[in-house]
């Protein structure tokens, strides 16, 4: 006896006629939504619903699709949810990361740490590098992509953020060099590190809620609230620098606009000596802590 098939969703053609069409209504309704370069946006998520790469899709490469998907990532786009997070993907450092709302998703503006790392270990590699709040893991998968002789803890106080950090990792080839633990900041550790890195939460908490809705309504709150002045994980991690970095060991933080003079403060109580490194837009986006001389 043979059973009946089962009813299937019928497949539709979305040829170059109908995927301009799905691009002009998704652009449509992205630009109802304020978001900007909608244009752009509407072919990525085309792409994706589509299951296709965005060479196919410009070159107007005939594929089977259904485009119930595309509304679908349309309506969470236009609800403001982070691109990222619909696309499950981000690229840093050249390096593609995937992401999820258990973390913040990778900027530009923190490649900064890498440059500056880059510049302060020209003429030596550090061997152990540390990154506190790893997140996805790209500070510190990417500078171990740049050192390739060094190994690399990481640590998350969110265990979803630290597996997926791992994950991470084992995607680009670098778990072997690298470890992932769930834990507060530096608490478990008695190592000590040639580089420490960190993107800590540093947004005043009573200023999330102003921020760009992609931020303040999807983005993890554990990974932006920095207190009533936005400084209070800086206060956390700059007292434990000292038994973390070796003798001529660097640390490089992430700041929030404005910050650098607080932060330099918190850093020449404890000894350490801070300069601070513009992103591009002429920001000082990061600090670079060093132990004063003896």
């Amino acid at each position: 006896m043979t059973r009946a098939k089962s009813a299937e969703k019928p497949a539709v053609t979305t040829g170059p006629a109908s995927q301009a069409r799905l691009i002009e209504r998704g652009c449509s309704v992205l630009r109802a939504a304020g978001i900007d370069n909608p244009r752009r946006e509407a072919r990525l998520l085309l792409a994706h619903a589509l299951e296709i790469s965005m060479a196919d899709l410009l070159h107007e490469r005939t594929r089977l699709g259904d485009p119930a998907a595309y509304e679908t990532v349309l309506a969470r786009r236009a609800a403001r949810e982070p691109l990222a997070y619909i696309l499950g993907e981000r690229e840093f450092w050249s390096l593609n990361f995937v992401v999820s709302p258990a973390t913040l998703i990778p900027r530009p503006e923190s490649e900064t740490l890498i440059e500056a790392a880059l510049a302060l270990f020209a003429d030596r590699a550090p061997r152990r590098i540390l990154d506190l709040g790893t997140g996805t893991g790209c500070l510190l998968l990417a500078a171990l992509h740049e050192f390739p002789r060094a190994f690399g803890i990481g640590t998350d106080r969110s265990f979803p953020a630290a597996r997926l950090a791992a994950a991470n990792a084992a995607l680009l080839g670098l778990a072997d060099r690298s470890a992932f633990l769930c834990a507060d900041w530096s608490t478990p550790l008695r190592d000590r590190f040639d580089l420490v890195l960190c993107n800590p939460p540093y947004i005043p908490t009573s200023t999330i809620g102003a921020l760009m809705p992609e931020v303040a309504r999807y983005e993890p709150a554990i990974a932006l609230d920095g207190g009533p002045d936005g400084l209070a994980a800086y206060r956390q991690i700059i007292v434990t620098l000292r038994s973390l970095l070796r003798r001529d060991g660097v640390a490089i933080l992430e700041l929030g606009v404005g910050q650098e003079a607080g932060v330099a403060r918190l850093a020449a109580d404890c000894g350490l000596v801070a300069t601070t490194r513009p992103d591009l837009a002429g920001i000082p986006r990061a600090v670079v802590l060093t132990r004063k001389k003896e």
